[in-house]
């Protein structure tokens, strides 16, 4: 049985980059009917934090990726230690100054990636340095190896050795990670050959690039996935845009859900080059999402952010929000961009900016506002199409340009020179908040 793992460290909270790296783990195991394992590498007793597993923990559920097994190393520190000292025993390692190291071997190793194809490490090239930076040499003029530390001089298990233990112990078949980490494999490497162990199948993913050639960070994306929860994204488009992060499913697709790629997900179709982390095109898939959303479970989702901002919308009429949700859901690109696009509806005063008053509510429109609210007020049934009504007829009436007077009453309505349908928005506003409004604008 196929069986992948994702190891993230609780010294910080699930970043991007970590996330897609988890993706792709459970996309394997998922497509190969396989398990999915996720290790808590907490061996860092001073950095790690509970609130960063927490964050972790809750991230991975939130994307929707489930595991099979849960495991934490700071609880086999145990098996570590006697893993080590039975390489000492056996003289494959030895111990100084409180550490145990493993000792090196000249040699040449091969390993078949998954993505890369074969990678040849030559174990030569691993040499022991002195503290100015130069290469320690032996008594016949040889590069001194470096041998790899096994336990610290503090007794906790180094990075590589418990990758190695806990790997094979979990029977890892296949160890898929971002490639920063192929120059641990050969390391690994010998550790499984000194303990007798079948290493697993290797596949290196390509590093997340930022749009301006560099590394990936803060700036240019690589934040944590919670911080994208705030800023209002859905956790199946973060999927979808990570899933193309160095897969396609083929035909130009970039819309995919995530079930659809469990069925055409392979390994072997992974980029070697480096994948380029773009803000606006995981804001395009999120728009996507959002427009199909239902628009009752878009307002739940919705809910959070004006509760956050303080928005009063649970003394309104009940059906209001899904209403508005519904009328804004193709215009806003991020759930925390209702606020600013439909937030008018819901406040009892609007701030319309300087620059459009002067612009739009001019002196001479004070006679068609006028007319346009007091007809308004008395009518019987209000709604989109009895308002375009009293709109034509007063536009009519006044013998003026309908394109003149539809800005001017939507800034007055909603303080925006953009937005959904006119009548539409008067209806979602009601007839007494129209009213309101217009005579407030003149």
């Amino acid at each position: 049985m196929v069986k992948v793992r994702f190891a993230p460290s609780p010294t910080g909270y699930l970043h991007i980059g970590g996330a897609r790296t988890a993706l792709f783990n459970w996309l394997y195991a998922k497509s190969q009917q396989g398990q999915f394992i996720l290790r808590i590498e907490d061996t860092d007793l001073e950095r790690s934090k509970k609130e960063y597993e927490d964050e972790i923990l809750f991230s991975m559920k939130w994307l929707g990726m489930d595991w099979d097994e849960l495991h934490y190393q700071s609880k086999r520190f145990d098996l570590y230690r006697a893993k080590a000292a039975q390489l000492v025993s056996e003289g494959k390692a030895y111990q100084e100054n409180g550490a145990t190291l493993l000792k090196t071997t000249k040699q040449e190793i091969k390993i078949f990636d998954l993505i890369r194809g074969e990678i040849t490490f030559d174990t030569t090239n691993f040499i022991s340095l002195k503290e100015d930076g130069t290469p320690f040499f032996n008594a016949q003029g040889e590069p001194v190896l470096k041998d790899e530390v096994l336990i610290k001089h503090d007794g906790s298990p180094a990075y590589n050795f418990c990758c190695v233990i806990d790997d094979s112990a979990m029977e890892i078949t296949h160890v898929i990670r971002g490639e920063d980490h192929i120059s641990n494999t050969p390391k690994q490497i010998l550790m499984y050959q000194a303990l007798g162990l079948k290493p697993p199948k290797f596949a290196h993913l390509p590093l997340i690039m930022g749009e301006d050639g560099g590394r990936l960070s803060k700036r240019t994306g690589a934040v944590a996935v919670s911080d994208y929860r705030k800023m209002g994204f859905l956790p199946e488009a973060i999927v979808n845009y990570l899933m193309l992060l160095g897969w396609s499913p083929g035909n130009n697709q970039e819309i995919i859900e995530l079930l659809s790629a469990v069925k055409n997900f392979s390994i072997k179709k992974v980029n070697k080059a480096a994948a380029v982390f773009s803000m606006e095109k995981l804001t395009w898939i999120n728009g996507e999402y959002i427009k199909k959303k239902d628009p009752k479970a878009l307002a739940e989702l919705i809910k959070p952010f004006l509760d956050e901002a303080g928005i009063n919308y649970k003394d309104k009429a009940p059906a209001l929000l899904a209403q508005v949700v519904k009328l804004y859901q193709k215009r806003i690109p991020t759930l925390k961009d209702f606020i600013p696009r439909a937030g008018y509806v819901f406040y009892d005063e609007i701030s319309i900016p300087l620059e459009l008053k002067e612009k739009y509510l001019t002196a001479d429109k004070k006679p068609a506002f006028n007319l346009l609210s007091e007809n308004i007020k008395i009518l019987s049934d209000f709604n989109a199409k009895t308002a375009e009504e009293t709109f034509r007829e007063i536009v009519k009436d006044l013998n003026i340009d309908s394109a003149e007077l539809v800005h001017p009453v939507r800034i007055a309505l909603t303080a925006s020179e953009v937005g959904p349908g006119l009548f539409e928005t008067m209806e979602m506003l009601g007839k007494n908040l129209t009213v309101k409004r217009l005579q407030q604008a003149i």
